[in-house]
């Protein structure tokens, strides 16, 4: 019995750093809690599992280089966010599926194949054959990977017209 009080204590308290994070960086947590926190159980297992907190809603290899594209938050987290109004596994969601103006809805996986994405000869060189330009915070530096720059900086909270083009797509 004392196992599982455990485990509900560890979920519980994820539960509140995810939230508190979440809220002081522009972001919100699906506000089904039972929901939520079976994915908060998810993240934890994955944690056991693999030794990092892989998205519960994918199949990860267990080779934390392999997967780093979907640890949580998950590299995908903002272009689905903007355009769907959640992440793939819907543990984020935007201030209309937060209020109830908008359902939520299932998303395709837009986890990129890894074959699309070459780093010059290996070492630490130019990106090539990016499928999203590469947009930077002129305020804190934040760095991310999508069609536009984020409407609010998960770090700073500076507003989308403070970033800038970092790299171009190809």
């Amino acid at each position: 019995m004392k196992d599982n009080r455990s485990k509900e204590e560890q979920i519980e308290k994820l539960f509140k750093k995810l939230d508190t994070d979440a809220g002081s960086s522009g972001y919100n947590l699906n506000p089904d809690t039972s929901f939520t926190k079976s994915l908060v159980r998810g993240l934890l297992v994955n944690q056991e599992r693999y030794g990092y907190q892989s998205c519960p809603c994918r199949l990860a290899s267990g080779i934390k280089e392999s997967d780093l594209d979907i640890i949580c938050p998950c590299d995908y987290r903002d272009m689905d966010l903007d355009q769907y109004g959640l992440c793939y596994c819907a543990l984020y969601v935007d201030e209309d599926i937060k209020s109830g103006k908008k359902p939520v809805k299932p998303i395709p996986d837009r986890r990129l194949d890894k074959k699309e994405f070459k780093i010059g000869n290996g070492n630490m060189g130019r990106a090539t054959n990016l499928k999203y330009p590469i947009w930077r915070c002129k305020v804190c530096g934040y760095l991310c990977a999508r069609e536009k720059a984020p409407a609010v900086c998960p770090i700073c909270q500076a507003e989308r017209e403070r970033f800038e083009i970092f790299i171009d797509k190809d």
